[in-house]
């Protein structure tokens, strides 16, 4: 049996979004920006495909920008925003527990002389309101807060953090992409400025991000050449995977409300299980949580061993954020929640998703107990 549960990582292509895509590689293959018939059809397409974003965003579809994916469209939110802002001042917030496609942007600009303020987050990964309003200044231009967290799956009020903003009068930013499938992406009710998303989490085809930009919003472009999306992102634009985000969010979003219901049954079996397991630990928030997300600690077990040994039974889970692997560095994410380094490095991240079934949570829990067992029975396989 092999169990894939890294969703938060990457999901496969739904058959229905890969059908849709499928003419713009052979048959509708024009440059949307070219005048004769062949261009004409690409654009009609590009023009539906942000039309169906942008009602499900409940916004123009002027606001709309289509870029290479979310790291690409947080890139030109961050720096986007310090260049168009500059005159007003060089203070940019956000949380601790971002995504490094916000993160390290954060970092370049603070060896450029900006000022980055990281608001701390409790032991659940919740985000501190009050100091969010406390740290709010005449010059900060910009703050941005995941929606929700990628390792963790705590979900942040966005509602109440937008009241701060706009009652601040600042720029509000969230990466979106974990919760685009199981939460409303309606920016009216989320009343915020920018947002991210992007297809890779949404089973739709990886390399393609969608970037809410509220009318009115001072934002630059940090790339050149032609001036497509909106002069924001140039480059001729990739319509078959264009095509394919709008159909999966279409989908996903239409089917959320009973999926998210299977999932929290699923995940909440899956908890249970592992929280049987003597020394394990939930992390992240118990309720205020991705439906499809668990993220686990195992006393005197390292990750990576257990991580390996699953692997083998064909279990698939991760470490982590899928963009930080490979790093010997710790969790930005685990330490900002308070989890004490052996801890830390005792965990693993599941995320179950649309295939994920019954029977095959219930071979999780017994291969996790059993491997579990096995390991701290074995002296050189304990962190």
């Amino acid at each position: 049996m092999k169990i894939y549960l890294d969703h938060a990582a990457t999901t496969y292509v739904r058959e229905e979004v890969l059908k849709t895509m499928l003419p713009y590689f052979s048959e509708i293959y024009g440059n949307p920006h070219s005048l004769h018939n062949e261009g004409k059809k690409a654009l009609i397409a590009l023009d539906k495909a942000r039309e169906g974003v942008a009602e499900i965003f409940n916004c123009r579809e002027s606001e709309v920008i289509f870029t290479g994916g979310a790291t690409e469209a947080n890139n030109i939110v961050i720096f986007g925003v310090a260049k168009a802002n500059i005159q007003k001042g060089k203070h940019i917030i956000i949380s601790s527990i971002e995504h490094p496609s916000i993160s390290e942007p954060c970092k370049e600009l603070e060896r450029e002389g900006w000022e980055i303020t990281r608001l701390r987050v409790n032991e659940e990964g919740l985000i501190d309101l009050q100091q969010l309003e406390n740290s709010i200044r005449p010059d900060t231009i910009l703050v941005s807060i995941i929606h929700a967290n990628n390792e963790i799956g705590t979900i942040q009020n966005l509602e109440k953090i937008s009241e701060i903003c706009q009652k601040k009068k600042v720029i509000f930013h969230s990466d979106a992409c974990q919760s685009a499938c199981s939460m409303s992406m309606d920016t009216k009710v989320l009343n915020l400025d920018l947002m991210t998303i992007n297809g890779s989490k949404i089973y739709g085809p990886k390399g393609i991000g969608a970037l809410y930009v509220k009318r009115g919003t001072k934002i630059t472009k940090i790339n050149y050449g032609g001036d497509q999306e909106a002069n924001l992102r140039p480059g001729t634009q990739n319509i078959p995977a264009i095509v394919g985000l709008a159909k999966a969010l279409e989908i996903a979003q239409k089917n959320r409300e009973a999926e998210n219901k299977r999932l929290l049954s699923l995940r909440e079996k899956l908890i249970k299980g592992i929280l049987e397991i003597k020394d394990s630990q939930l992390n992240g928030h118990k309720t205020e949580r991705l439906p499809n997300n668990i993220h686990v600690s195992f006393k005197g077990i390292n990750g990576q061993n257990l991580l390996l040994q699953l692997d083998q039974a064909g279990v698939y889970v991760s470490a982590g954020s899928a963009c930080k692997m490979g790093s010997n560095e710790d969790s930005e994410v685990l330490k900002a929640i308070g989890l004490p380094k052996n801890l830390a490095q005792s965990s693993i991240r599941l995320s179950i998703g649309l295939r994920t079934t019954e029977k095959e949570i219930d071979y999780t829990i017994k291969v996790l107990s059993e491997t579990i067992t096995k390991l701290r029975e074995n002296k050189f396989a304990k962190a």
